[in-house]
């Protein structure tokens, strides 16, 4: 229940982050990938703030000697870079780049039930539902690129 309880509480942040920096507008996005025109920098500083909060974390959790809500950390053991990873990354990019948003936005963006963002939250979780039972690389490339 105490895992249930944390992964909760840090979704609300993850959330209440996108809010308040204004990621959950795709226009703020398609603003930073308008690199001729009105560029908007606001993704790169939300960007590296994150970059910046995620190394301390991640050095804090390599220094203790094991989780507090897990019985071991599950680090990632890949380190090697192969087409399903690519092409995972490529398709996420064009999409992302098409509409301006990403799942974690969407799932924000979903309280304000507009009809492009449920359509587009479901048929996310359609294709994540088709990769987790077909083929071992479209289910690779659904994983990863949730991250």
């Amino acid at each position: 229940m105490l895992l249930i309880i944390a992964c909760f509480g840090c979704g609300l942040i993850f959330g209440a982050g996108l809010l308040v920096s204004g990621m959950t507008q795709p226009e703020k996005v398609l603003g930073f990938l308008d690199i001729f025109g009105a560029w908007d920098a606001t993704l790169a500083f939300v960007m590296a703030g994150a970059v910046a909060v995620s190394a301390a974390g991640f050095a804090l959790a390599r220094r203790r000697g094991a989780p507090a809500l897990a019985a071991r950390y599950h680090w990632p053991t890949r380190s090697d870079i192969d087409t399903p990873l690519a092409a995972g990354a490529v398709l996420f990019g064009i999409g992302w780049g098409l509409v301006g948003i990403c799942p974690g936005p969407a799932l924000v963006n979903l309280a304000g039930l507009s009809v492009p963002i449920v359509v587009f939250v479901a048929g996310y979780e359609l294709s994540r539902m088709r990769g987790a039972s077909g083929t071992a690389a479209s289910s690779v490339i659904t994983s990863r690129a949730d991250g």
